[in-house]
């Protein structure tokens, strides 16, 4: 059997290697447009900024150590032209020319291509993209004698750019067409990241679109769709990938939207033909909806499972994807994982959302930091989503939780996790244990929650009940609240029925554990009461720049 797999990098290459795992008679060759056929490309903006100094720790194979060690054929700087389904060949152009090259099987994996939007001056010689190894080679070579940057995209490799340029010393902006950085994570998610990328001196442009690039002499002029003119000596376009696609759906592959699309075991339409990793849509496993995701893990499983098939060693399916992601920002990380609210109200999902902010090890350890951390659920108590952000513990949470959603867990099954425990990693009640408790809690009704997203409605038909001490409201509340410290609600609930006046009681605190406690007692007292999820900390990331408008002394 030839083997001829197209496109190196994450999946392509695990599929060749597991294929020539599985036999030692395939003729197995892989096809890379680029010069390197097994490179990291995550570690690339680590590189660019100056963390992983040695190019080659970038390159995890090369042609010649694939030929030694695994026999396999691979031909660097070959792009396929042209396809013939029918007669199961391909036309290549390589440094020799052009020529013919059949195939009996045939894995396409020819990942996503930058996006470049229509956007004037585009072309000039500052502007990077960063997908390949030249390209971090040009981008960090481009740093030095620079004194500014300019990126247009906020998604994560947007960030790490961002940070790159910013450890080469670079003033740099940020400039994202979507309301606020990451936009994947939820607005009071986001928001953390924002605040983190202001303390690192990253200006942050959001909401707003790039309408030009002015090629300039000694340096551009990136403008604004408000007119504002930014200075850059280095821009780097972020705005997105798309699958890199064209000519297999000219060869009769059916996509969509660009996207290939395979059944379960990644066949394509067409017979002899699969597909893996980024240029393919997956069904994600919590809304069904099938889409391209872009990331290493997924592509990289997939490739050894389409082997798999392809050689009869079994038939274990694809999986849906969960998409979990995560970025460092600083001294921050930022997941998730699931679905967000988005995705969950555009597949007509109903679900809650609890907020939580508990701290990554035991308190009384020293060096604790708080993890900032949100789940959404169905009503049925699946979990469906989470995010979190924080200094430290960030990952493991998310990666439980990963977990949790590919087993179909309820939030009932979080609580009765059994995971590890000593003061300097964890507490009795995990963060994940806690969150299943207040998701629980919300289920049976023990727990009523009002959200950010009312604060205005709030306002206007409730008495804000803020049970935090009098020096924490001092320094900030919000207008026209009655502030009763939780500890001495008990002797004061007539002063609560006083002051509502047959209104209902919105209770807050600083990250709603306080708050809980005065709710419960409201409830029982007979009161409308409900709970702020995640407190003030929440509410003032999800206010963003209105915080400074509602939240003020009294």
């Amino acid at each position: 059997m030839r083997l001829v797999v197209v496109g190196g990098v994450a999946g392509g290459m695990s599929a060749a290697a597991r294929a020539r795992r599985l036999s030692e008679d395939a003729e197995i060759i892989v096809l890379e447009r680029g010069s390197e056929v097994s490179f990291a490309n995550c570690g690339l903006p680590y590189f660019v900024g100056g963390e992983i100094e040695d190019e080659e720790q970038l390159l995890v194979q090369t042609p010649a150590g694939l030929k030694a060690s695994l026999g396999i054929d691979v031909r660097v700087d070959t792009d396929v032209v042209a396809v013939d389904a029918n007669a199961r060949t391909l036309t290549l152009r390589g440094i020799d020319g052009e020529y013919e090259l059949g195939y009996d099987q045939l894995i396409l994996s020819p990942g996503a291509s930058a996006i470049r939007p229509s956007l004037p001056g585009l072309d000039s010689p500052r502007v990077h993209t960063l997908r390949t190894v030249p390209d971090a080679l040009a981008l960090k070579d481009a740093t030095h004698g620079s004194r500014s940057a300019v990126v247009l995209g906020a998604g994560f490799i947007g960030l790490e750019a961002a940070e790159a340029m910013e450890a080469c010393g670079l003033q740099t902006t940020v400039v994202e067409l979507a309301p606020h950085v990451l936009p994947p994570l939820e607005v009071e998610m986001a928001q953390l990241v924002s605040d983190e990328l202001a303390r690192l001196g990253i200006t942050v442009r959001d909401n707003i679109s790039a309408v030009a690039v002015e090629p300039g002499e000694d340096h551009d002029v990136v403008v604004l769709a408000d007119g504002t003119r930014i200075d850059a000596d280095i821009i780097v376009l972020s705005v997105g990938v798309r699958p890199d696609t064209r000519i297999w759906e000219a060869a009769g592959v059916t996509c969509d939207r660009g996207a290939i699309l395979v059944d379960d075991l990644g066949r394509t339409s067409i017979e002899h033909i699969w597909a893996v990793g980024d240029a393919t849509a997956s069904p994600d496993l919590v809304t069904g909806v099938k889409r391209p995701v872009a990331l290493a893990g997924p592509a990289n499983r997939a490739g050894r499972l389409v082997s798999d098939a392809i050689f009869g060693k079994r038939t274990h399916r694809l999986p849906g994807l969960v998409g979990t992601a995560i970025v460092r920002v600083g001294q921050l990380t930022a997941a998730l994982t699931g679905a967000n609210r988005s995705a969950l109200d555009e597949a007509g999902i109903s679900y809650h959302t609890v907020h939580l902010h508990p701290l990554n090890h035991a308190g009384y350890f020293p060096g604790a930091t708080q993890i900032h951390l949100m789940l959404h659920f169905g009503t049925d108590g699946r979990v469906l989503g989470a995010q979190a952000v924080g200094n430290e513990g960030v990952d493991k949470r998310i990666d439980v939780l990963a977990v949790a959603i590919k087993a179909g867990l309820g939030v009932a099954d979080l609580i009765d996790l059994d995971l590890a425990y000593s003061p300097p990693y964890g507490s009795a009640k995990d963060p994940v244990n806690m969150a299943g408790m207040m998701a629980c809690n919300v289920l049976d009704g023990t727990l009523r929650l009002w959200h950010a997203s009312d604060i205005d409605d709030v306002l206007a038909s409730s008495l804000v009940l803020d049970v935090r001490g009098a020096d924490e409201v001092a320094a900030g509340c919000l207008p026209g609240v009655l502030n009763i410290a939780h500890t001495e609600l008990r002797d004061r609930i007539s002063e609560v029925r006083l002051a509502a006046a047959g209104r209902p009681v919105r209770v807050v605190c600083a990250s709603g554990v306080r708050s809980y406690l005065a709710h419960r007692q409201l409830a029982q007292a007979g009161f409308d009461s409900a709970n702020l999820s995640g407190g003030m900390l929440t509410l003032q990331a999800s206010l963003g720049s209105r915080s400074g408008q509602l939240i003020a002394a009294p």
